[in-house]
């Protein structure tokens, strides 16, 4: 009975870690699934989506501020291997590995330490809980919930127009939609840059939630 106990008390703070870690999955859906390439950025910009936050907060950024430059911060690592692999040449998988070990460093700079917390610092969480009076525990699962379905209803709605149906076609047959005239490194630039940026607004997320960042905090995101 003491376990059930447990298991029933443990479970709303699994599920709105699921909800959000489950972001960061879309992320990855749209690199590895639909443009067919396994982005090893994920490992390095989910911890610079949580390392950003935390410091932005740490400064008195207000929360939904510091969220809206974690995305920004996620989205500038998406570019960064976009324009390794579309202008540079390198191959995809070695383009992610190239920013994702750079950012190892880029991280440790942006937080100065390996480990920050934010304890007496508010979060989305606790703010959304201040104004409908509602657990913490509550509060990040409705917002993992409404943010999760948002996101999937606009991505959806995105992969229905004719840039979204360019993506796809680059991932299904590259040499096919090239013939018909579309910028296949366009179409990869967006679909890196749109991925990261979901990855970031991931580790904004989860740092908010545990109430710090961790410079290993993304290592085997991918996997």
């Amino acid at each position: 009975m003491s376990f059930l106990t447990s298991l029933l008390n443990a479970l709303p703070g699994a599920v709105a870690q699921g909800l959000i870690w489950g972001i960061m999955a879309i992320g990855v859906y749209i690199t590895y699934r639909i443009l067919d390439v396994a982005d090893l950025t994920v490992d390095g910009s989910l911890a610079t989506g949580g390392a950003v936050c935390v410091m932005c907060l740490l400064s008195g950024m207000n929360v939904w501020a510091a969220l809206l430059v974690a995305v920004l911060a996620g989205l500038a690592t998406g570019l960064v291997t976009g324009l390794l692999h579309t202008f540079m040449g390198i191959p995809a998988i070695l383009a992610g590995i190239l920013t994702q070990l750079a950012l190892y460093s880029i991280n440790l700079r942006i937080m100065g330490k390996s480990n920050t917390p934010i304890l007496a610092k508010g979060t989305v969480f606790s703010a959304v809980s201040n104004m409908t009076g509602l657990p913490q525990s509550t509060v990040a699962i409705i917002l993992g919930i409404l943010l999760a379905v948002a996101i999937v209803a606009i991505l959806y709605w995105f992969f229905g127009t004719e840039i979204g149906s360019a993506l796809r076609a680059t991932g299904n047959n590259e040499y096919m939609i090239r013939a018909l005239g579309v910028n296949t490194n366009s179409t990869k630039m967006i679909a890196l840059v749109l991925s990261n940026a979901l990855i970031g607004l991931s580790g904004a997320l989860i740092c908010q939630s545990q109430k710090y960042a961790d410079i290993g905090m993304g290592t085997g995101a991918i996997v």
